[in-house]
């Protein structure tokens, strides 16, 4: 079969997702639509806003299709009058039987984790907060349970110590679109192979509330740290800071560094400290953490040296 005649609907939302749509695009796969979220209102003004993959799909010609619901029969029917040959999920939400069984060859997803670990939503924040050296994208057919099914392909990179999540976001990103494009390829020419995931691996990545982003200073300064990382740049961990006259407010808080320590420093969990330039915090393990990029309530974000010109912390609690 050549790739033309392997029709293919592309699901899913983001940015992540637009990445392997181009290269599938750029490689010459007939995609014969594209499925993602309907329009809804975002930002400050409510303007109605169109998906990454929409915009995308209406640059390139590509046919859109918008489902409320994923059961419902107009949607079920024109899905089926597309007669695809394959469907692809890339950060899209969870489908229903009638619809991943469709197509004669499958539904196979693209993951941000090394399947089995991290399973759900936000794979690439867990995996960073964890404190991880390696994550990676999975290729897999999709099956009744959750992010469960026989993998296809599998790549690895790995994370540094000061990588946070919209880094490996971006890497992984690419790295997804080279793994979707291979396993397109290894279906078209019947080189595919499978593997069930391995038993007893299993770690949760569920989705992140405003609440779960909250720092916990009572932690060692090595999990605070990749906590801050595992958030940033989005949704971003904050913390609740206390001034010196005793104003509280609320603050976001980008990047942290566990080096250029001063000797000898300690301080108490939460406690601040400005010593020159540089804003430190402590732990629960006494080491200090120097807090690199902040946002105040209300304003951008800043480097501390240009906070601490405005604020005068004492405690984050």
């Amino acid at each position: 079969m050549d790739k033309k005649d392997l029709k293919i609907v592309f699901f899913g939302t983001p940015e992540f997702a637009v990445t392997s749509l181009d290269a599938l695009v750029r490689e010459g796969f007939n995609v014969a639509a594209v499925v993602t979220m309907p329009d809804k209102p975002a930002g400050r003004g409510k303007k109605i806003q169109m998906s990454d993959v929409k915009r995308y799909a209406i640059e390139h010609y590509l046919p859109v299709l918008q489902p409320e619901k994923l059961k419902a029969p107009d949607f079920l029917d024109a899905l089926a009058a597309i007669g695809a040959d394959l469907f692809i999920v890339i950060a899209f939400r969870m489908l229903p039987e009638c619809v991943w069984a469709m197509p004669r060859l499958g539904t196979f997803n693209l993951h941000a984790s090394l399947l089995p670990k991290y399973r759900g939503a936000a794979p690439i924040n867990h995996a960073v907060i964890n404190g991880e050296s390696e994550t990676g994208i999975t290729t897999f057919f999709l099956k009744h349970e959750i992010d469960t099914g026989d993998m296809i392909t599998q790549r690895s990179i790995s994370i540094g110590e000061n990588d946070n999540a919209g880094q490996i976001h971006d890497r992984l990103m690419v790295l997804g679109a080279e793994a979707v494009v291979d396993t397109v390829n290894s279906i078209l020419n019947g080189s595919l192979s499978t593997c069930p995931q391995p038993e007893g691996e299993f770690i949760a990545a569920p989705k992140i509330f405003k609440d779960t982003c909250r720092i916990n200073w009572q932690l060692p300064a090595k999990r605070v740290h990749d906590f801050v990382r595992g958030l940033a740049p989005y949704p971003a961990a904050w913390t609740q800071m206390t001034e010196h006259n005793g104003r509280i407010s609320d603050v976001k808080i980008f990047a942290t560094s566990l080096h250029n320590i001063p000797t000898g420093m300690s301080l108490a969990p939460g406690e601040a400290l400005v010593a020159g330039k540089h804003l430190y915090a402590g732990t629960a393990d006494g080491r200090a953490l120097e807090i690199l990029s902040l946002q105040p309530a209300g304003k951008r974000a800043i480097p501390a040296d240009a906070f601490i010109l405005g604020y005068h912390p004492v405690m984050f609690t």
